[in-house]
């Protein structure tokens, strides 16, 4: 069993947004915590000096950085993704890495429907008629802002991993046809449709896979072009999976229904995207948020705590090295 630890540090805690939520719990894991809302190059090795605890969301600790932590144990990585992390130099050190998963779920699902609905129900574009010609109009609704359903429609999914099931069980209930996309780089499996066919066939697309060699820019010119024009893409995984001037370009050109995105190559975006240059009624862009409900992140901050607890008590829970 590991000895008792005593000093943990947080590093950029204001990405939890933690003003509304119960730390706690957490607080109580450890006899001492730094909580820091932002960390940067210029402080972390001083930060980390005592620190045997460490959370972070984005902040990276390369090999560099770990070589300078003498008497670090634990990493509790605030997310899923670990690719912030040198697994290969904290394990050499001895350096146990944690993630947490499925905490955000139910809060990514329910975006991802959010966005599929606005752009099916064509929201902004029926308030905005709401104000401008409703008091005008002879009939008592405005009808030549056309809508469509969801039942019967096809939802084409690429990942097909907790998020992705979620999100194919709700279009299930919604009444739709869902093809599950082949893992890009992955083996065929009899479930499992080639992405061409399923971009072709598919009403909505939303993407759950990771960014990685095989899926940057997995959705590019050529495969917009697949897509029916009146299909919706969803995007609420990672920026790079999508070429974003190519699909500026299709919404533009009509050649597709409408975007949801949730996610941009650059976050945040301080040298500009051109899906932020662009203003159309049939584009939805929101600041990554679709993982941010309040709930999530208290179920973010409630599984770093069991993480540690579990590491004080020598048991392994989602270690990842």
């Amino acid at each position: 069993m590991p000895a008792a630890l005593t000093h943990g540090v947080v590093l950029d805690l204001a990405t939890l947004h933690p003003e509304d939520l119960d730390l706690s719990a957490l607080r109580a894991t450890l006899p001492h915590w730094d909580l820091h809302d932002h960390s940067s190059a210029s402080n972390v090795v001083e930060r980390l000096q005592d620190a045997e605890v460490v959370i972070t969301n984005k902040f990276v600790l390369d090999a560099e950085l770990l070589a300078q932590t003498p008497k670090l144990k634990l990493i509790c990585v605030a997310a899923t993704g670990t690719n912030n992390i040198d697994l290969s130099a904290a394990s050499e050190r001895g350096i146990a890495v944690t993630n947490v998963t499925g905490y955000a779920t139910p809060s990514v699902v329910e975006h991802v429907f959010a966005l599929i609905l606005s752009l099916q129900r064509r929201l902004s574009e029926q308030h905005r008629a709401a104000h401008e010609r409703w008091p005008n109009q002879r009939g008592f609704c405005v009808l030549d802002i056309p809508i469509q359903e969801l039942r019967g429609k096809t939802l084409g999914i690429v990942g097909y991993g907790e998020l992705g099931r979620a999100v194919a069980n709700i279009g299930t209930a919604f009444g739709m046809c869902v093809l599950i996309a082949q893992r890009p780089g992955g083996d065929s499996r009899s479930n499992r449709a080639p992405l061409d066919e399923v971009l072709h066939n598919a009403d909505v697309l939303s993407l759950h896979c990771p960014l990685t060699q095989t899926t940057r820019n997995l959705i590019g010119t050529r495969e917009l072009a697949l897509m029916k024009p009146t299909a919706l893409l969803i995007n609420t995984a990672r920026g790079g999976i999508v070429d974003e001037p190519a699909l500026v370009s299709a919404l533009q050109n009509k050649q597709l229904g409408g975007a949801g995105i949730d996610v941009l190559i650059e976050e945040p975006p301080r040298h500009g995207n051109p899906l932020l240059e662009i203003q159309l009624p049939n584009l939805i862009v929101t600041p990554h948020i679709a993982w941010a409900s309040r709930e999530a992140r208290q179920r973010l901050v409630n599984g770093l705590t069991e993480n540690i607890r579990a590491y004080l008590e020598g048991e392994d829970r989602n270690r990842v090295c």
